[in-house]
């Protein structure tokens, strides 16, 4: 499962990633950037969206075995 995880960081700035986690477990992190304004923040948390849902049609996560239907 992909997510987008928002945190601080220490010089007070949001900081936005994209991990992937196997059952409880994060096997991968992507660091999208950090923002100091809520219009960077806007730009990067789509930014990560696109991550997920897959740029140029080549998702960064293979998530397909996780689509059960």
């Amino acid at each position: 499962m992909a997510y987008i995880r928002r945190f601080k960081t220490t010089s007070g700035a949001t900081g936005v990633q994209v991990c992937y986690k196997e059952g409880n477990r994060v096997v991968k992190t992507v660091h999208v950037g950090s923002a100091s304004s809520e219009m960077v923040l806007e730009k990067l948390l789509r930014k990560a969206q696109g991550i997920i849902d897959g740029e140029k049609g080549r998702p960064m996560f293979n998530l397909d075995k996780y689509n059960k239907k």
